[in-house]
């Protein structure tokens, strides 16, 4: 199977749009478009120079330019704006920040190829901090080939790893006339002492070559002035050494892709994890925590730490013997010290708990008992092996129900199990023989007891060996070891996990359950993980946000077409802790990391809410959306911290936010803005799974049978516009457009040294220079019909009938994409307002009733509605105005039935696939059949967004059924 990727993902849309638009004034790339540069820009000023090492990118725009293209694109981001003097300390330095699992390196990948096709910049270097990362991007790159070429009229692009080895292949980086990429990681070029007697430690690169004519590798590389893409940077560029090696690239901008970052280096783009979750862009979390108490029958010991700041000591855990009861307490002990005595004479500690040794080697820390030993973060005793067992049972448990959920969606399902210890699921005999350690015989006894129950014998099993394997780094013997995820070593762990990701994906391999060194964490990122036991047992080292980054990835079917269904997409996390535990500790994270703190809504928070007041459509603004921040604050919904109080109960009758009265029709989009800052809505406890039953009675009903074949028919659309209103609409909006600035470029004079370390640039002059355009102009008509696929004619009379044409001269780039981007617009518009819906007729022309049986295998974490009128014994919904209007249908007496509309159930539109809310059948004086949406204005359908205008689409849908559809705000509206 090869996975898809949908280059209509708006959020990545925006993200390369964001960077891309960072250089909006730079000359359009000649060999695309059929579109030529005037030719009185100087040699060396257009997007690419050429010098004796090669051919390097060349960036025109002068920095006012590059930081009001910043200013404007933070505006659009709803970002906080960035003063000039703080850009000009950050240089070209730009940040993006995504959550883990939204498709980061398809979006850097992506935003190298619209660089490439559309200002023509051609070298392109991807650093990387380990192996594990390194080989993920190269696995991106090789899935992703196809994709891009087909995206990018079939593009010629090389990628390589840089090797030490084979550094001659610089030379080809650097003269190369194609799309060049090379991923290198950050150790590959951190280490130059090069200019002192340790020269024999420095990097390859840093060292004259014979294969490159007595040159630095390093050389080749400074005189592309490469664009460089920092994959985790808090990682990369995290001392001054690595810093330095990042400034050796001598890179004309870098770019820094991070979940994470450190520090954020003028921001361009943010995708926070509150934004990731509420855009459905990653799987839900489930927490399933198991736990022990009472286990005091056993010598209980954790070595928590050892130090030898002045002497050597451990710091351990054990039991203490008080007068009523026996409490776990911390001891610092030394060699010889007995753990019987320090226990107040606990029986449990009278035999083998003396202290031998200690040892504070870093990474190999342990104590010695006459027992045995214990590695910092182990314990034994208590109920450590019952808590194991019971967390691999109850994930395997979940992955069965898992499958039975997706059984006939084609959708393999993947559980990961994250351990310390390689000997704790594979030993090793005295003569090498490879053996199952205590994960692995525990695994195997509870699959075997599991797969003989009857609600699993749906489901497909292979033998018990091939169903389970472990990703660890191994020796020369093939012995498997434990490493620090960052060695030689693991090389080839890393690619056996990320070359097999298809393979893995596959129904037909056997392999569905996966033990990974949790030094591995960061190379194992598979969509289809649904499951992830963590069986760590120095669990405080380990971060989660690390570990169930692993698993957030939306799943993939057997076509490699991304599932988007709620339902499905939840990331079941069985815990060796207390739920509170683990929400706190990644609540802390999440503010640690990335500065967002479930719970607390900033005052930017409801910017960019759409609604319709009187005749007019108004988006709003930063002021609006802290007007509403401080009312939420007064009438005690919110603190002043902005901390969601106990108040915002908004599922209680008669609930209102009590806005001002300007706002008051914007309530329950407020209201979903702040449930989505509530960390129970993307984290919640695992429960007893809620099965959706069948109402027999209704979906056995005349009546409902009646309903489903008026709203069961497929459609088609053709979309239909008037030209001539195109032409007048589009003409209107350039007449609008404000002035177009002329480009900006700079000149500079530097003098350059040939140094140890390699080329040494040391500007003397620079100065900028507004370029009029007076020779060879663009193909303006050529470059606007590839934007719009419109007829020449037509692009023709919109340019004339604007009158701009003195903006074309003064900067063609700027003018062109400012008309296409009119063009679009109001084609768009045109489009979804003259669609025309047919029924289908031939081929799958109708949704099966019986496809709701297939609902009933479905598990729901989300809060239900238990009902009697619909097709289910639960109404499942999706925000405070279904659950109402649910309650309100289900108490009617004119009401007969209604039903939630599946997920399944969609319309097709131009810009997507639209999904209605209900169905209803009531009674009056006869029987009416209706389709519903709600929302929590009637006049959301005026709004130009994605989301009305899908709903325009349904409207016309439905026309075409003959079927009444309207939407309401409230069930009193039916």
């Amino acid at each position: 199977m090869k996975i898809k990727f949908d280059s209509e993902q708006l959020y990545q849309k925006e993200a390369v749009v964001s960077i891309v638009d960072l250089f909006d004034g730079q000359p359009l790339n000649k060999e695309d478009f059929t579109v030529s540069i005037n030719t009185t820009i100087e040699a060396g000023q257009g997007s690419l120079f050429q010098s004796e090492l090669g051919i390097g990118n060349n960036i025109v725009i002068n920095p006012d330019t590059i930081y009001n293209n910043l200013v404007k694109v933070l505006d659009k981001n709803d970002l906080d704006t960035i003063e000039k003097a703080e850009f000009q300390k950050n240089g070209m330095n730009f940040s993006i920040e995504m959550e883990t699992g939204t498709g980061k390196t398809y979006v850097y990948l992506r935003t190298i190829f619209e660089l490439n096709v559309k200002y023509g910049f051609r070298k392109f270097i991807i650093v990387v901090p380990s192996v594990a990362i390194r080989e993920g991007t190269l696995k991106n790159l090789e899935i992703t080939r196809e994709h891009f070429r087909a995206l990018y009229n079939n593009v010629e692009f090389e990628y390589f790893v840089y090797d030490s080895k084979r550094a001659n292949r610089l030379r080809q980086f650097a003269t190369s006339n194609q799309l060049q990429i090379m991923v290198i990681n950050i150790d590959a070029f951190r280490k130059d002492f090069s200019d002192n007697e340790e020269g024999k430690k420095s990097n390859v690169i840093f060292k004259e070559s014979d294969k490159l004519s007595g040159r630095k590798p390093i050389e080749f590389i400074q005189a592309t002035n490469p664009f460089v893409i920092i994959d985790e940077p808090q990682s990369v560029d995290n001392t001054p050494r690595a810093q330095d090696a990042i400034k050796s690239l001598n890179p004309a901008c870098i770019f820094r892709f991070s979940a994470t970052h450190k520090n954020l280096y003028n921001l361009v783009y943010k995708l926070d994890p509150v934004k990731a979750y509420k855009l459905g862009l990653v799987k839900q979390i489930v927490v399933a925590s198991v736990t022990g108490a009472n286990a005091q029958n056993d010598a209980y010991v954790k070595l928590l730490e050892v130090d030898n700041k002045k002497s050597i000591r451990a710091r351990v855990r054990i039991q203490v013997q008080g007068k009523s009861k026996v409490a776990e307490k911390d001891f610092w002990v030394t060699q010889n010290s007995d753990l019987f005595a320090i226990s107040n004479e606990r029986e449990a500690y009278r035999n083998g708990f003396e202290v031998l040794d200690i040892n504070a080697e870093p990474g190999n820390e342990f104590i010695d008992f006459t027992v045995g030993r214990l590695y910092k973060g182990q314990e034994r005793g208590g109920i450590k092996e019952d808590l194991s067992k019971v967390q691999i049972r109850n994930t395997i448990k979940k992955h069965f129900e898992k499958e039975l959920q997706v059984k006939a969606k084609g959708i393999k399902v993947l559980s990961l199990f994250f351990i310390d210890r390689v000997a704790n699921y594979r030993a090793y005999a005295e003569d090498g023989k490879a053996l199952r350690g205590k994960f692995a015989e525990l695994f195997e006894e509870s699959y075997r007891e599991l797969i003989k129950l009857p609600q699993y014998k749906p489901l497909d099993f292979h033998p018990i060996e091939k169903v389970h394997d472990g990703y660890f780094s191994q020796d020369k013997k093939g012995i498997l070891k434990d490493t620090s995820g960052t060695t030689q070593a693991d090389d080839d762990t890393y690619a056996k996990i990320m070359r097999n990701k298809e393979q893995l994906l596959s129904l037909d391999e056997p392999l569905k359950f996966v033990f990974s060194h949790s030094a591995l964490r960061e190379g194992w990122d598979n969509p289809n993980v649904f499951q992830i036991c963590t069986l760590n047992e120095t669990r405080s080292a380990t971060k989660k946000r690390q570990e169930i980054g692993r698993g957030l990835r939306l799943p993939v079917n057997q076509n490699g077409e991304r599932v988007f269904d709620d339902n499905i997409n939840k990331l079941t996390i069985v815990a060796n802790e207390s739920y509170d535990e683990f929400a706190s500790q990644l609540q802390t994270e999440y503010e640690d990391d990335c500065g967002v703190t479930f719970g607390k809504v900033p005052k930017v928070a409801f910017k960019g809410i759409t609604q319709w007041f009187g005749e007019q459509e108004i988006n709003f603004t930063k002021d609006h959306s802290t007007e509403i921040w401080s009312s939420l604050v007064e009438n005690g919904f919110i603190d002043k911290s902005g901390k969601i109080l106990s108040t915002f109960q908004p599922s209680v009758d008669g609930f209102t936010l009590k806005l001002p009265e300007k706002f008051i029709t914007a309530e329950a989009e407020v209201i979903s803005v702040l449930q989505n800052y509530q960390l129970e809505r993307h984290i919640k406890k695992d429960e007893e799974p809620k099965r959706l039953k069948i109402n027999k009675q209704v979906f056995l009903d005349p009546e409902f049978e009646a309903l489903w074949s008026k709203i069961k028919h497929r459609t088609t659309y053709q979309v239909e516009y008037s030209t001539d209103t195109l032409i007048k609409n589009c003409i209107e909006s350039i007449k609008k457009l404000e002035a177009i600035e002329p480009v900006t470029v700079s000149y500079r004079e530097a003098e350059v040294d040939v140094e140890l370390k390699g080329i040494v640039v040391n500007e003397v002059r620079a100065n900028y220079h507004k370029v009029i355009f007076t020779g060879g102009l663009p193909d303006i008509i050529a470059y606007v019909q590839k934007q719009t696929e419109l007829t020449r004619k037509t692009i023709v009379d919109i340019i004339k009938g604007g009158g701009r044409l003195s903006d074309f001269l003064v900067n063609p780039q700027r003018f062109m994409d400012e008309v296409s981007g009119v063009i679009n617009r109001e084609l768009y518009k045109l489009m979804i307002d003259g669609i025309k819906y047919e029924k289908l007729t031939v081929g799958q022309t109708e949704w099966s009733m019986q496809l709701f049986r297939d609902d009933e295998l479905k598990d729901y974490f989300e809060e239900c509605l238990e009902v009697q009128k619909s097709v289910f014994d639960k109404v499942v919904y999706d925000s405070e105005i279904e659950r109402k209007f649910a309650e309100e249908l289900d108490k009617r007496t004119d009401i007969k039935l209604f039903v939630k509309l599946p997920n399944w159930f969609r319309v097709e539109t131009p810009i997507g696939q639209y999904n209605p809310d209900w169905a209803i059948v009531k009674h009056e004086d006869t029987t009416i059949y209706l389709v519903r949406e709600t929302k929590g204005t009637k006049d959301f359908e005026k709004l130009r967004n994605s989301e009305a205008d899908k709903i325009r689409c349904g409207r016309k849908h439905f026309e075409a059924l003959n079927v009444n559809f309207n939407v309401v705000t409230s069930s009193q509206e039916i």
